[in-house]
């Protein structure tokens, strides 16, 4: 097949740890690369941001990345890119006539905005994929919600007008469903990770001391580092390691450093909380290995790749019973479920997998296994695969019109 994939903001090739750039990059990079070696033709259309770039890039991999020009030829922050998507998807447009995808896929709502007035008139299914839905982040974050207040009804009119729409956990098809969405036009493929990457350290049972819990990721509010600050003072003989953020010269600087710091003061952990910043993701595998326990812990969380990191590197990972981690994460087998926003809770669990070594290894052992067979990437590739060619076989559900 000719297979586009839309990432509007989220570039295949864009580095790790900006603050628009992360997971998603991570999905689309490793789903188009693992379909392009399944024997087919990927290209990933996604939006100039360095007037440098040049029209076309051709991976390793085989895949085609092309940056589309809408908007200005500089980095806008995602949440400011919906005034371009009519320009985006009229340069998908004029491409796809001039060479017709066989399906589309398109990767967070904008893109879908993109995609869907791109194939307009065209006999090219569209899936979408949302990686996270605006209708839950409003629910939680409230007036903190930085995204355009149009996304919520968007996105339903989006979710509707797709052939199918790609969930990432099963927690998220409930969403779609109360959004108008028929449950048999969605499907479930998870995100993934790489298990040659993150894998188990030979004899990794760790008995030094202080125990070292890590939390890992983006600094931003919903994702309850505060909480695991909080914790710590309820977990004796312990070091929380915080990785994620700015790099070390910008920390004085840095808001949410800032905040979490003050949370550590007051929560009289100072010296117990050590501020890691931004780690290569080439380094992530040996920082999980060397740690005693993961803690992931945020408010909500549409799908969330660390406690999977976690686990392929055999560590158990204490997670908020929400969203993707309700399908990754088997409570009290491969990690532990806690309520989010309950400190007392995340230090009752840490306790207890710190209190017994045994039993820490074994839940490992478990995690480790459960990644290996159903998380990494080639079975993930072959998954989507087998969704495109049903799309395919069955015809159109819908028969597109205007875009919305």
């Amino acid at each position: 097949m000719r297979i586009d994939l839309v990432s509007e903001h989220a570039s295949p090739l864009a580095a790790l740890g900006g603050a628009d750039a992360g997971g998603q990059n991570v999905h689309v990079a490793q789903l188009a690369t693992g379909l392009a070696r399944l024997g087919h033709d990927v290209v990933v259309h996604t939006r100039r941001d360095d007037p440098e770039l040049p029209e076309r890039v051709r991976t390793a991999a085989g895949v085609t990345v092309e940056h589309v020009a809408a908007g200005p030829p500089e980095p806008v922050p995602k949440d400011d890119l919906l005034p371009h998507m009519d320009e985006f998807g009229d340069r998908l447009a004029t491409r796809w006539a001039e060479e017709p995808p066989d399906l589309v896929h398109a990767h967070f709502w904008m893109s879908g905005l993109a995609a869907l007035r791109g194939a307009a008139g065209l006999d090219a299914p569209v899936l979408q994929t949302f990686h996270a839905l605006g209708r839950v982040k409003r629910r939680h974050q409230g007036a903190r919600d930085t995204s355009p207040p149009q996304r919520v009804p968007l996105e339903a009119e989006i979710a509707r007008n797709a052939d199918l729409v790609i969930a990432t956990c099963s927690d998220e098809v409930a969403e779609l469903v109360e959004m108008g969405v028929p449950p048999a036009r969605t499907a479930v493929v998870p995100c993934g990770i790489d298990p040659d990457r993150f894998s188990p350290a030979p004899h990794r049972a760790r008995t030094g001391r202080p125990h070292r819990i890590l939390s890992i990721g983006r600094l931003v509010e919903r994702k309850g580092v505060d909480i695991a600050i909080r914790a710590l003072a309820a977990i004796p003989d312990a070091q929380l390691l915080i990785a994620g953020g700015p790099a070390a010269p910008e920390f004085d600087r840095d808001p949410e450093v800032l905040r979490l710091r003050a949370m550590a003061e007051q929560a009289g952990v100072t010296g117990r909380v050590v501020f890691l910043g931004q780690i290569d993701h080439d380094r992530t595998p040996e920082l999980y290995r060397s740690v005693d326990v993961v803690v992931s812990v945020p408010w909500y969380e549409p799908f969330g790749t660390v406690p999977l990191e976690a686990m392929a590197c055999g560590v158990p990972p204490v997670v908020t019973a929400v969203g993707g981690h309700l399908d990754t994460v088997v409570d009290r087998r491969t990690g532990l479920w806690v309520p989010p926003r309950q400190p007392a809770a995340v230090a009752a669990a840490v306790r207890e997998l710190l209190a017994r070594p045994d039993w820490r290894a074994e839940l490992g052992r478990s995690g480790a296994d459960r990644v290996r067979t159903r998380y990494g990437w080639t079975r993930l590739a072959r998954d989507t695969e087998a969704i495109y060619q049903r799309v395919r076989a069955t015809g159109r559900v819908l028969s597109k019109g205007a875009a919305p």
